[in-house]
């Protein structure tokens, strides 16, 4: 009879190791999708393609469609198995994740609107600010903390913790440069606003990429770091 007890156990917890490894693999697969999502957003921001812009906007719907299932699914998990400890962390460290994919995408909706509409006003007046490095710090983000989900690599996930004051600084530069068009000449206000708002954007897909690595520190060492400075950060990870 034990012998039937722990043969069960064994096959419910292999099942359940599989459950939990194919919610992880859903959640890059979606994170693979917003991250694509916001690069192309950025590209067609500066190539002026409206039709790749209207793209971005409609395929929105689909990382929507992609969070509320996994959102379901992690649901079942725990009515059925009931985790705890690290399993239980893991299962958070989704459904907050996938939150805040959803909200990237989100943000790649936004720079795709406002780009097709800076686009399509063929206006003269229109700052020249250029959001391509902010951008790619953002995207670099993105990608280092899905690599560090996917890893569970704690070290990456801190990474991403320290490049966010970068870009925080950066964007600031943005809106001094921005402000100082407005001040200067009236006509550019309404073009400056806009791309204000898309490096805002930018800069909070930062944010997003910085709390799912922080998130990644979670369910790996089970601090909650969401707090923390940089410098507490690494003196907590320096302790092991």
């Amino acid at each position: 009879m034990n012998e039937i007890r722990t043969t069960l156990h064994d096959h419910t917890s292999k099942q359940f190791d599989l459950e939990l490894e194919h919610l992880r693999t859903r959640v890059l697969q979606m994170g693979g999708l917003v991250e694509q999502q916001v690069s192309r957003a950025i590209r067609a921001f500066y190539q002026g393609d409206l039709a790749e812009m209207e793209l971005v906007v409609r395929e929105d719907s689909h990382i929507n469609k992609l969070e509320v299932e996994l959102d379901e699914a992690c649901s079942q998990v725990i009515a059925k198995r009931q985790p705890t400890a690290i399993d239980l962390r893991m299962i958070i460290t989704v459904l907050k994740s996938i939150n805040d994919l959803e909200r990237i995408g989100d943000k790649a909706q936004k720079i795709a609107r406002l780009g097709s509409m800076l686009h399509s006003q063929h206006n003269s007046f229109v700052p020249d600010v250029d959001l391509r490095h902010m951008a790619d710090q953002a995207l670099e983000m993105l990608r280092v903390a899905l690599d560090a989900f996917a890893r569970l690599d704690v070290l990456a996930a801190a990474k991403v913790v320290h490049l966010d004051d970068e870009i925080n600084h950066q964007y600031k530069s943005v809106v001094r440069q921005l402000i100082t068009f407005m001040m200067e000449d009236p006509r550019t206000i309404s073009r400056s606003l806009d791309i204000m708002a898309v490096a805002k954007a930018i800069e909070r897909i930062g944010d997003h990429a910085k709390n799912i690595s922080e998130y990644v520190i979670y369910m790996v060492k089970g601090l909650n770091v969401r707090h923390a400075t940089p410098e507490e950060l690494d003196q907590e990870l320096a302790k092991g």
